[in-house]
C-alpha cells in the first residue's frame, strides 16, 4: 500500500490542528476547578448523659396526688413538692423527707388523724395498713420493729444511704444482722 503525497505545508497544518485539539482536550480534562470550600471544623464537645428519671406515686395528704417523674437522686421532699405540697393536716413528722426515692415507690403522706390512729394501734408507720416504709422510715420507726434493735435499725439506714432506696422488701436480707428468719417476720410489717 502506498501513502499519499502530502506537502510540507499540509503536514504542518495537520500537526498544528492535532496540537490544538490535544491542548483543548488537556484543558478540559485537567481544568483547574475552584477548590472545594473547607469543611466546617468538627465541634466535639462531651455532653453529659441525659438525667435518668424515676416514677413515684404520691398519695395521702398532698394537694395533687398522682404519678410523678423525678430526676434520679430526688428525695421524698421533692416528690411531695411536685404533688402540690403537703396539706395543713399532713403528719410530715412521720415521713422521712430526706429519704431518696426509688423507681416505682409509693410515697404516703398520712394525716394527723391517721398518724394518731396508727400510733394508738401500736403501728409506727403512719401509712396504709400500718406498715413501716423502708425508704422513708426513721431510726425510731425501724427500732420498733420486732427483731430490730437500734444497731440493726442504723445498719438499715446506712445500707439505704450507701445503696439508695430499697427496690424490694427482700433486699433487707443484704443488711448485716437481718437473716431469713427476721426477714420472714418483717415481710408483713414493712413495705417500700
Amino acid at each position: 500500500m502506498q501513502l499519499p503525497d502530502i506537502s510540507r505545508r499540509r503536514a504542518l497544518a495537520y500537526v498544528l490542528a492535532l496540537l490544538t485539539v490535544l491542548s483543548l482536550a488537556g484543558r478540559v480534562a485537567f481544568r483547574d476547578e475552584s477548590p472545594a470550600p473547607a469543611a466546617a471544623p468538627l465541634n466535639l464537645r462531651a455532653e453529659p448523659p441525659p438525667a435518668r428519671k424515676v416514677v413515684v406515686h404520691v398519695v395521702g395528704q398532698v394537694y395533687e396526688p398522682g404519678l410523678y417523674s423525678l430526676p434520679e437522686g430526688s428525695r421524698v421532699d421533692d416528690a411531695i413538692k411536685r404533688a402540690g405540697g403537703p396539706k395543713p393536716k399532713a403528719a410530715l413528722a412521720l415521713v422521712n423527707l430526706a429519704a431518696p426515692v426509688a423507681d416505682g415507690q409509693q410515697v404516703v403522706v398520712p394525716s394527723n388523724r391517721e398518724a394518731a390512729q396508727a400510733l394508738a394501734g401500736g403501728s409506727v408507720a403512719g401509712g396504709a395498713g400500718g406498715r413501716v416504709h423502708l425508704n422513708s422510715a426513721t431510726l425510731d420507726q425501724l427500732d420498733e420493729l420486732p427483731g430490730i434493735g437500734p444497731v440493726t435499725a442504723q445498719k438499715i439506714l446506712d445500707y439505704r444511704s450507701e445503696h439508695g432506696a430499697f427496690g424490694s422488701v427482700e433486699e433487707l436480707d443484704a443488711v448485716p444482722g437481718i437473716g431469713p428468719a427476721t426477714l420472714d417476720e418483717l415481710r408483713d410489717l414493712v413495705d417500700l
